[in-house]
């Protein structure tokens, strides 16, 4: 997909389609107000005569436009001015790439940079623009015999009103461009049935990514005979009543001038397919399980947009994938296992497993001696029940950290909730016979399953984000999301010194 940012009067762009923002009370913007002019007051006849009603997210496609060298006019309505803002805009962009995506175009070109949304400038909505269009036109259709229609959709000029923003819409197209491939690789690998996307599965992806980097990306993947050599136990014990053989995925990015910075490490939990183990899942939406490894997911996406980015930081990203199955080998509710970290874990229900992969991962962690750590989780129902799916989880032992990754939600429109990781949460994890439970009970489920993981968190600031109500959605659009690879990314872009797209440089 290209991104070329044109500083120009739209009237006289030659494109398939051009896409032009009008707000509800009629006023038009700069962008706006010249393809009216140009178009005998084409747009302010249809509002005034009540043919378009710029609700946010309407969107009217008008097929011709005289004065126009365009041969479409897509408007979109921006809703009222005095309430754009970004949530707004995503919106009305959104509706727009929508729309464009079911259209039988190759090119558009799309007037909304000078859309006035406070505190955010050019280069942000050029991002926003850019990540919008690769979301909508993704399609996942390697299974079906008779693939549904790709959108033709293959360039996106962004026309700006003022020169001096040329730069920025240039940089945030790029950014965004490659944050927005990095959502769609994190969808397809959450799309994947368990069947094909298996431990050793998401394994090949890791060395893929590494061979694609021209060395930018090392891979080191522990099978289960050097996890166990490790004493991963707790990992181990998740996949044990699985064919598949479980595995922890290593992959370290060194982009900083000195190789020796501390890393940054997100950890994701790949549980490629959960049952529920001998504790087993009700049969309804079971299907939806083998969505438990978009954490894991995540980390792959936020890896191949950082691989584009090519920030100045140290990652290392870690995923610890395995399959939770219920057999005669399969771990019991009541079984007492070793973590990789020497803590003794009491298995009370075999349904809270990720915390179990997570928590030698983190342990894992330790010999990076991270600036941060940063776990990102399927993990609980009671987050969805908590927050909706709207906002993920977030918990941490560190504020300083915790604002950081809301900061970084904000920017990038991929939302966090800071929730309590207080010491009083702690005493629901108590065991009478093992240094700790694996679950504490329904009251504040998703709190005490970061209680858990942060025992194994003690040696370096680290938050978690519970993504079991944003990774997908259920239902007719039943599918990954892509979240949180924006949150994710733009954490990374914040601690980096500084940022330059490379072209080329990944599949």
């Amino acid at each position: 997909m290209e991104f070329p940012v044109q500083t120009t009067n739209p009237a006289k762009v030659e494109t398939a389609c051009v896409v032009v923002p009008v707000f509800k009370d009629g006023d038009l913007l700069p962008a706006a107000a010249k393809l009216d002019d140009a178009s005998e007051r084409l747009i302010g006849q249809l509002i005034e005569r009540g043919d378009f009603k710029a609700g946010l997210g309407n969107v009217q496609l008008i097929p011709f436009a005289p004065g126009l060298n365009a041969e479409r006019l897509l408007l979109v309505g921006l809703g009222e001015r005095d309430k754009c803002n970004e949530g707004s805009f995503r919106k009305a962009v959104d509706a727009a790439f929508t729309a464009l995506a079911g259209l039988p175009i190759d090119d558009a070109a799309v007037a909304m940079i000078d859309v006035p949304v406070p505190d955010r400038d050019s280069q942000w909505k050029a991002r926003m623009i850019a990540e919008s269009t690769l979301r909508a036109i993704y399609r996942f259709n390697e299974f079906k015999s008779e693939p549904s229609p790709e959108p033709k959709l293959e360039r996106v000029t962004l026309l700006v009103s003022e020169s001096d923003d040329d730069k920025d819409a240039k940089e945030g197209a790029r950014l965004g461009g490659a944050i927005g491939e990095g959502i769609n690789y994190t969808r397809t690998l959450g799309n994947l049935p368990a069947n094909v996307c298996t431990p050793r599965y998401l394994a090949d992806q890791a060395e893929r990514l590494g061979k694609s980097s021209k060395g930018a990306l090392t891979v080191e993947v522990l099978g289960e005979e050097a996890l166990e050599e490790l004493g991963a136990n707790t990992l181990l014990s998740v996949g044990r009543g699985s064919a598949e053989p479980s595995r922890l995925i290593v992959m370290r990015y060194q982009g900083a001038e000195d190789p020796e910075e501390a890393p940054h490490v997100l950890i994701g939990k790949g549980i490629t397919f959960d049952t529920g183990g001998i504790s087993l899942k009700p049969g309804e939406a079971m299907d939806e399980m083998k969505f438990d490894m978009c954490g894991a997911a995540s980390v792959f996406g936020t890896v191949k947009a950082v691989l584009a980015i090519r920030p100045k930081i140290n990652l290392v990203g870690i995923v610890a994938a395995a399959e939770n199955m219920p057999d005669g080998r399969a771990t019991k509710p009541g079984d007492i296992i070793k973590t990789l970290k020497g803590l003794s874990v009491e298995v009370l229900n075999t349904d809270a497993e990720g915390r179990l992969v997570l928590c030698d991962a983190l342990t894992y962690a330790e010999r990076f001696e991270p600036a941060s750590v940063v776990d990102i989780a399927t993990l609980t129902g009671a987050a969805i029940i908590a927050l909706g799916h709207h906002a993920t989880g977030l918990l941490s032992n560190d504020d300083d950290l915790a604002l950081d990754i809301l900061e970084a939600g904000e920017t990038a429109w991929d939302r966090a909730w800071h929730m309590p990781l207080w010491d009083e949460y702690q005493e629901q994890l108590d065991s009478n016979f093992a240094d700790l439970a694996n679950i504490g009970g329904r009251p504040a489920g998703t709190i005490t399953a970061a209680c858990f993981l942060s025992r194994f968190a003690d040696k370096f600031p680290w938050a978690h984000l519970d993504i079991a109500g944003t990774a997908w959605t259920s239902g007719k659009q039943k599918g990954a999301t892509g979240r949180p690879v924006g949150l994710l990314t733009q954490y990374l872009l914040d601690r980096a010194q500084d940022t330059q797209v490379t072209e080329g440089e990944t599949d």
